[in-house]
């Protein structure tokens, strides 16, 4: 299995421009489902969780092209609505084939989606507004299966603010009948952006970027061009690595707003860092110095802290000088790579499966340590490049699957980091 081979202590310098979103694009496919007409999609990232959801767009009957950050994808007939159980089972965005497959075809049995080692994540939600919409819902042993005579725009209230869900009963709404108003719909940044593609295909949507949708369905959508928001997670991702190697980096390409949580925290430990316009410089601290704690980290659905973020910020609070908090609200599995973390020295007491306390300044060291899931990866490349000496990290894959050529990125900015 490949690893990444990182040599730790050295300043990053340099500026580099933001991929485009991995969480906005997998919706956006998805939706494109919803017309027989070619969709064309600007910034898709070149990572493994697209590459598997194109594949899974061919199955069901999808033409589909990637090249240079472009997707072409038109799906004039569908003609499976059982997507393939072994991609399903290793990708949970696979969820997102439904509201479209149901709005369109009328009919979709989709084996339960995998793929997130974060706990179990119930497909409640989902069925729930599908339910509300006029959908029938059969679950099966291995699978569920959803279908429709006619769908009825409605009143919805979500059984939580949920991503994925509030995605799936967006994509089924624009092609109800009349109205439905969605309350409690997650509002991040990669919701909006899927509102806003949805739009461009002629779909009638108000109240984008609130808990509250509302939705005036249309018989039908046509095909659309698409430019996709850039990906937030990884520039708070990047933004953490220039921190903690105490080197000087502009990001490109930001949109600040997506991160206003992130940046607050940033100021709460005494970061250095200035934002104009659509980029982000981030300056080291004086010699002597170090970061401050903080209180409570801790994670929320937009626009709080995101939890995508919460194990890479947690690297930089090994660097404060004091004791930092950590509550993880959403996934029970998130604090799992803070055993890896203690093989390089980290000082960790963890409570609970959801809470836990940093102790700093700690010098991290090199050590053989393994990616827990995606954003735990990201997190351990930050922690080998704020480390003494070699590190060895295994299981990219996982890294592989949410960050664009991330040690490209690296290397581009002065960093050490092989792929063997």
């Amino acid at each position: 299995m490949p690893q990444f081979i990182i040599q730790g202590g050295i300043p990053l310098q340099g500026s580099l421009h933001i991929h485009g979103s991995k969480n906005a694009s997998l919706p956006i496919l998805a939706a494109t489902l919803l017309t027989d007409e070619s969709c064309v999609l600007h910034n898709v990232p070149d990572i493994s969780d697209v590459h598997a959801f194109i594949d899974i767009l061919k199955g069901v009957g999808g033409e589909v092209s990637f090249e240079q950050g472009t997707v072409h994808v038109r799906t004039e007939k569908i003609k499976n609505t059982t997507a393939s159980p072994e991609l399903v089972k290793h990708m949970r965005a696979s969820i997102l084939l439904m509201g479209p497959l149901l709005a369109r075809h009328g009919e979709i049995e989709l084996a339960f989606p995998g793929g997130c080692v974060l706990g179990k994540r119930s497909i409640h939600a989902h069925t729930h507004a599908f339910t509300k919409l006029g959908a029938e819902i059969i679950e099966k042993e291995f699978a569920v299966q959803a279908r429709r005579k006619k769908l009825k725009g409605t009143h919805v209230l979500m059984s939580e603010a949920s991503v994925t869900a509030t995605e799936n009963a967006v994509m089924v709404a624009v092609l109800a009948e009349g109205k439905t108003t969605i309350h409690w719909a997650a509002m991040e940044p990669h919701v909006q952006d899927l509102c806003q593609f949805l739009v461009k295909m002629g779909a009638k949507i108000e109240g984008m970027g609130t808990h509250t949708l509302v939705i005036h369905g249309v018989e039908k959508l046509h095909g659309a061009e698409y430019t996709v928001t850039s990906d937030y997670l990884e520039a708070g991702t990047l933004a953490l690595a220039a921190l903690l190697t105490r080197g000087e980096v502009t990001l490109q390409g930001i949109v600040p707003g997506h991160l206003d949580s992130f940046w607050q925290k940033l100021e709460e430990v005494g970061a250095r860092f200035e934002i104009k316009g659509d980029c982000v410089t981030l300056k080291p601290l004086p010699k002597g110095e170090y970061f401050k704690p903080v209180e409570q980290l801790k994670t929320a659905v937009f626009p709080g802290f995101a939890t995508d973020l919460q194990a890479p910020f947690s690297i930089l609070l090994t660097q404060a000088k004091g004791k930092s908090r950590i509550f993880e609200t959403l996934f029970e599995g998130r604090l799992n790579y803070l055993s890896e973390l203690e093989k390089m020295g980290a000082k960790v007491d963890l409570h609970n499966p959801q809470q836990a306390t940093i102790y700093g300044p700690t010098q991290l060291q090199g050590a053989s340590i393994k990616s827990c899931d995606i954003r735990a990866g990201a997190a351990m490349v930050l922690a080998a490049l704020a480390a003494q000496g070699t590190t060895h990290i295994h299981d990219i894959d996982y890294i592989d699957r949410g960050y664009e050529k991330l040690d490209e990125c690296l290397r581009s900015l002065g960093a050490k980091i092989e792929r063997e």
